[in-house]
């Protein structure tokens, strides 16, 4: 009767486990433990208005954070970002001219300008072998002029009433921003890991050389890759134009290093090959929640970036701790309750069945014939199986 039962028992057990062993767990409790703790790190941190203010940006860090989860599991890194979000955030805020006619073709030009970096980025780094970082971090000065050519070093413009009301709009009391980054993050993370194309885009980010000999173009993965990110860039850019009203000329570097760091967080390695869109989204909420907390304390400006430092710098030490350390000892135990267990019914090996100095036994592994080996106190036997 209990045979069923402690099967079922440890085979929950093997369950957790599992998902203690995983890199994309930790975020998850030490985003919990920030908003428990962010009431008596900084009065009002979870009070409804500063939530309302702060999703949106979680939100677009978040779809920023994704396309460079894509980018990071094809053993890249995209360095483009800034130039990217920045670009796109000036052209659908100066083309309208806060007219709702431009709004759509201004999007469009916009969407348009993050394929063709996407597809220079993919161009430099599949068919000219140019290092990613180097690549992308020379897309982003290219960008950089680009935006200086367009506002001849000034933004002024007022965005489109229609974009304002996407950025500053709620469904059922839940910010379109925040609507629109969770519908991506679902529609990515199911399409890789339900798809054959994201079955095949995770194949050639784990091993390459392996994609490549099961007949897996490698190159226009990671080639798609680098557009799919310039577009996920994009619609981050266009919700945070909405959100902000007038963007910066540099509006975008404030999404570079917190979009590597969010990927980090959320479980990914920068070695590549493996990455969470989920994690990612979630190690978002984390950081702009760190940066809320700190800012709420009225902590100096050195010290905010100190604070986050460490604070990041303890998520990425809980990765390497050893969550499994206590079901390795129960699975220790149940070993040994078991052996106890078939002593008792007679079914383990007892005492008298081991061989004693002198004695016979079988050699196993042998087919033709029973051959047999002397054990000695003094002369082990040292016979290798073929």
């Amino acid at each position: 009767m209990g045979g069923p039962v402690r099967q079922t028992r440890w085979d929950t057990v093997s369950r957790i486990s599992a998902m203690l062993r995983s890199p994309f767990f930790p975020i998850w409790p030490a985003t919990a433990a920030l908003f428990a703790l962010s009431p008596a790190i900084a009065t009002g941190s979870l009070g409804g208005s500063v939530v309302t203010s702060t999703l949106p940006f979680a939100a677009v860090l978040a779809i920023a954070a994704m396309g460079q989860t894509l980018v990071i599991q094809q053993r890249g890194l995209d360095l483009s970002v800034a130039g990217m979000i920045s670009l796109t955030a000036i052209i659908v805020t100066k083309y309208p001219n806060g007219a709702n006619s431009g709004l759509l073709p201004a999007i469009g030009v916009a969407l348009l300008a993050c394929v063709i970096t996407g597809a220079a980025n993919g161009f430099a780094i599949t068919r000219l072998r140019i290092t990613p970082l180097i690549a992308t971090l020379g897309t982003n000065a290219l960008l950089l002029g680009v935006i200086l050519i367009i506002t001849s070093g000034s933004s002024t413009a007022t965005p489109a009433p229609a974009l304002t009301s996407l950025g500053f709009g709620k469904l059922w009391g839940i910010p379109h921003t925040v609507l629109i980054a969770l519908a991506l993050v679902v529609i990515v993370a199911l399409a890789m890991r339900f798809t054959a194309l994201g079955r095949r885009f995770v194949s050639v980010g784990t091993n390459a050389p392996g994609a490549y000999v099961a007949g897996i173009g490698v190159r226009r993965y990671v080639w798609s890759t680098y557009i799919a990110a310039s577009v996920l860039y994009g619609i981050a850019a266009i919700l945070l134009a909405g959100y902000v009203g007038t963007p910066g000329l540099s509006a975008g570097t404030a999404y570079l290093l917190p979009s590597i760091t969010v990927v980090v967080l959320g479980g990914a390695s920068l070695a590549g090959g493996s990455g969470s869109v989920i994690g990612s989204a979630v190690g978002a909420i984390f950081l702009i929640q760190l940066q809320q907390d700190v800012f709420g304390a009225g902590a100096a400006t050195s010290v905010q970036y100190l604070i986050q430092a460490g604070v990041i710098a303890a998520a990425m030490a809980v990765r390497n701790v050893r969550w499994t350390s206590v079901v390795q000892r129960l699975r220790a135990r149940r070993a040994s309750i078991t052996q106890g267990g078939q002593g008792m019914t007679g079914t383990a090996t007892d005492a008298r069945d081991r061989p004693v100095p002198g004695q016979f036994v079988p050699a196993l592994g042998h087919s033709a014939g029973p051959q047999i080996s002397r054990i000695t106190p003094s002369q082990p036997s040292h016979r290798r199986d073929p």
